[in-house]
């Protein structure tokens, strides 16, 4: 969810050399071998906001460090390369009230949610948001365009996730099910507001507000 990333935030690279699982089993395309991000541990990563050590790496399981409230800032995690077109696959899993999301064609400065995009993760059951906006719920490009249907599972269950970008079109598969197939020329009104609707290349991030674990993060950039 967005509203904690600021410009200008430090960026940390990471030197460590720990292995994660093989590609993730739910795709939008054909089968195929991608890149494992965690092959190499974190060295493919920056940090940006934080403090060293706020993300760790164990048997696979990419998790980021607790904090209370929004004293520590903002932090999220972005590759080193920059992608246009892609397919990434990725396995998250939340806390109860946990709150996340996966930026696709993001840049280091700014807010990544508007700057570049957002596909929402969220403990939709909580009780805690109040009354969700369709287009904040998990799945959604956040703020843009909802799922078609809501398919986030349940706090501490493994949990699949697909984002495939080709163009100007974005598609999203959570587990197992394609819930956006849409266009970013759809939404001229809303350039002013996302930036990042019209960028045509940009980092893969990891946002880490609470209570959330990753594994299993496979990109396979697309030819146009």
């Amino acid at each position: 969810m967005s509203g904690k990333v600021k410009a200008g935030l430090p960026v940390v690279l990471f030197s460590v050399a720990l292995t994660a699982g093989s590609c993730a089993p739910v795709r939008l395309c054909c089968e195929s071998r991608g890149t494992d991000l965690l092959a190499t541990g974190l060295v493919g990563w920056q940090q940006i906001g934080g403090e060293r050590g706020d993300w760790r790496l164990e048997d696979g399981v990419l998790s980021g460090r607790a904090v209370s409230g929004d004293a520590a800032g903002p932090r999220w995690l972005a590759t080193v390369d920059q992608y246009d077109d892609f397919e990434l696959s990725l396995e998250f899993r939340i806390a109860p009230g946990a709150d996340s999301g996966v930026f696709v064609r993001a840049p280091l400065r700014g807010d990544p949610t508007y700057a570049g995009m957002e596909i929402q993760i969220l403990d939709d059951a909580t009780r805690d948001w109040g009354t969700l906006r369709a287009d904040h719920v998990s799945g959604s490009i956040y703020g843009v365009q909802a799922p078609s249907e809501r398919m986030s599972g349940q706090a501490g269950q493994w949990q699949s996730m697909v984002v495939a970008c080709r163009g100007s079109r974005v598609k999203v598969a959570l587990n197992g099910r394609k819930v956006v197939d849409t266009d970013t020329t759809y939404y001229p009104y809303l350039y002013a507001d996302h930036p990042g609707l019209t960028r045509e290349r940009g980092y893969i991030g990891l946002q880490y507000h609470s209570g959330v674990e990753f594994r299993r993060i496979v990109i396979e950039p697309r030819v146009k």
